[in-house]
């Protein structure tokens, strides 16, 4: 599989959010939720319906595969520790929210797990796990 971009893990993330997992959710709640146009959901949508992450139904509504999910998972959980973490060391909730987007994508699965090694280490009780279960 070739590597996801990072408007992809966006894609996959929001659409775990939105239920779809377990149901079928529309491109324009897509498209509001990332804040973009429905052309650029399409085109998205696309690229990940190719590459197997998604299955799209006839009438427009996209759900996430097995993998799409196990994926979408990973990028959330991170993207939910680092913002707790941001959080934890006194960072303000709107650029916490705004940098974690960020940083989800370039750190690593390794750096990850070493902070929260780090915190699990240190007593620092950041609460590690998604709410899209």
């Amino acid at each position: 599989m070739k590597a996801l971009t990072n408007a992809n893990e966006n894609y996959l993330e929001a659409i775990l959010l939105l239920g779809g997992d377990t149901n079928g959710v529309k491109s324009v709640k897509i498209a509001a939720a990332l804040n973009v146009s429905k052309p650029a959901v399409t085109l998205a949508t696309s690229n990940l319906l190719e590459i197997g992450l998604i299955e799209k139904a006839s009438y427009g509504a996209v759900k996430l595969t097995e993998r799409g999910t196990a994926i979408a998972r990973e990028v959330l959980e991170k993207h939910t520790f680092l913002k707790n973490f941001l959080l934890s060391i006194g960072v303000s909730e709107a650029t916490a929210e705004a940098e974690c987007c960020k940083m989800e994508h370039y750190l690593s699965d390794e750096t990850v797990d070493c902070l929260k090694n780090f915190c699990s280490n240190h007593g620092v009780n950041i609460w590690f796990e998604t709410s899209a279960e």
